[in-house]
């Protein structure tokens, strides 16, 4: 890795892709040092004062690359190793080496609204960085996840067809409701600030658990490797997607009764 971050052996990439397939997930404790760690939650902080205590995101822009985060994104061994774990799972090189990043932060009442949204991820390769997180009581807003219910689809209209039917308020109920009820039984994950989490964002169902409305939850999450990418109905998803964020942050940002 870039010498600002912890360093990783080339050859780790193939034993990080396969506890991706074989757990779920694969960590890197203390990926970042205890000084890096601290300047992201001061930049967090900074514009969790300007959006008043409630929930944000950020799709790329100035927010995310004035940071470490942009710092990470841009470095050459950081980018190598998204390829090279993406070319292990799917066994081709990506169509794009673009990497989407996501600055999310759950706060206050609003948070809350955004907490059980499972879904599938449009890249293969999910990245997440926890910056702040709570590590105590039952709201901390864990991770939860479905790891690998999919492969890669050759057809990017029955992987829209998949995200329609799982994607929306009243299956995400019933899944939250089958959860609560023990029906359902997902791998969930305690979050680390510093650490670094990998899985297969696009085969895997996942959602973070609610976060107390008076505590921070806040990730950054790198995006790589779209198996659909340069299709119409790509494209469409992820203006969809980035419209809703901006929505749901423009409603975070709105005084609560």
């Amino acid at each position: 890795m870039n010498t600002l971050f912890r360093s990783i052996d080339i050859e780790a990439y193939q034993l990080i892709a396969r506890e991706m397939s074989v757990k779920g997930s694969s960590c890197i404790t203390n990926f970042l040092t205890p000084e890096q760690l601290i300047s992201l939650q001061e930049h967090i902080r900074n514009y969790a004062d300007k959006h008043k205590g409630q929930y944000f995101a950020h799709h790329g822009g100035v927010e995310i690359e004035s940071s470490l985060l942009g710092v990470l994104g841009a470095a050459p061994e950081f980018r190598q190793m998204l390829e090279s774990i993406y070319q292990a799972g799917i066994g081709k090189t990506a169509y794009s080496d673009e990497i989407l990043k996501v600055l999310r932060c759950v706060q206050g009442a609003s948070g809350r609204r955004e907490s059980n949204c499972f879904h599938y991820d449009a890249s293969l390769v999910t990245v997440l960085l926890p910056i702040e997180i709570p590590q105590n009581g039952n709201d901390r807003g864990d991770l939860i996840m479905f790891p690998n219910l999919r492969r890669a689809r050759s057809n990017v209209l029955f992987n829209v067809l998949e995200k329609m039917l799982l994607q929306n308020a009243l299956s995400r109920k019933a899944i939250t409701t089958a959860i609560r009820h023990h029906l359902l039984k997902p791998e969930k994950l305690q979050l680390i600030p510093g650490n670094l989490y990998l899985f297969w964002g696009y085969r895997t169902l996942h959602a973070n658990e609610p976060c107390d409305p008076t505590s921070r939850r806040a990730t950054a999450i790198f995006h790589y490797g779209d198996p659909h990418a340069g299709s119409l109905a790509t494209r469409l998803i992820l203006k969809l997607n980035q419209r809703r964020a901006r929505r749901a942050t423009a409603l975070g940002t709105q005084p609560t009764a």
